[in-house]
């Protein structure tokens, strides 16, 4: 079962349209959460780990700090309606910011997460949020003029050794030293095609896909590089590709991953 944010279709109807045709054609349920405040799900619901256990970070982004009607408080918001069994942390951490390996093992964050976290000294957060995660946590350089840093905008892994990387020219030499990193982890990096847009737009960022069992829903924008973007992510996964086009979200700063949340305690 997938949540979104019962804000979407009002405030996208189109996009919202698209999406959930998609997903009723390939028969996977969905449901709308009331009580949230934006519409990035992935960011202030909990984070589940490879074993099933489910993570509540706090969620007070410093890109919210002149905004808190748009922040949305899991324990007091959704908690209740939901009644799920989460472990809360105090370390302040964006849900999209977490980009887990498939069997959970390993999980991508940006280094957006110290400056986050002042108080902690960088390797006593890692440790925590490794034991908390249960996963090798690999801390991924962010583009500090990006206002989430998050992870899942920059690196998705397709197995426990291979990412996929977005294929832009180098701003100030941030996609070489993500690889690097990567590579000094083991991690092969595979360049995904990437089409630039202006301010916080998310218009272009193909890799920010909704992955399910069967099947990446891949976001499309209207763009040239909409073709390269099926035909290379049909090279690299053996899951069906189903392109959803969410120009109009992507705007607003996010693609299919932000906005989506997997309820695997639902019936």
């Amino acid at each position: 079962m997938f949540c979104l944010s019962g804000l979407l279709s009002n405030i996208y109807p189109s996009d919202t349209a698209n999406l959930t045709a998609a997903l009723d054609t390939h028969n996977i349920p969905y449901h709308f959460l009331s009580n949230t405040k934006d519409i990035w799900l992935r960011d202030f619901m909990p984070v589940r780990t490879g074993s099933g256990k489910l993570v509540s970070f706090r969620y007070e982004p410093f890109y919210l700090k002149n905004n808190p009607d748009l922040r949305t408080d899991f324990r007091k918001d959704l908690a209740p309606q939901l009644g799920l069994p989460v472990t809360y942390s105090h370390i302040n951490l964006d849900g999209g910011n977490v980009v887990f390996s498939p069997s959970g093992e390993r999980v991508l964050i940006s280094d957006r997460v110290f400056s986050e976290n002042p108080e902690y000294p960088p390797a006593a957060l890692v440790r925590e949020l490794s034991e908390l995660l249960e996963a090798e946590v690999l801390i991924i350089p962010s583009l500090k003029s990006d206002m989430t840093g998050h992870a899942d905008g920059m690196a998705r892994f397709v197995d426990e050794d291979t990412v996929i990387g977005n294929d832009v020219p180098s701003i100030n030499g941030l996609e070489q030293r993500i690889k690097g990193v990567l590579r000094g982890h083991g991690i092969h990096v595979i360049d995904f095609p990437y089409q630039a847009d202006k301010g916080i737009s998310a218009v272009g960022c193909y890799l920010n896909f909704l992955e399910t069992e069967h099947c990446i829903f891949l976001p499309l924008f209207g763009l040239s590089t909409d073709e390269k973007a099926i035909s290379t992510t049909q090279k690299i996964f053996s899951k069906e590709i189903v392109p959803v086009n969410i120009r109009k979200i992507a705007k607003r700063g996010g693609c299919l991953n932000c906005i989506s949340w997997e309820d695997s305690h639902a019936q």
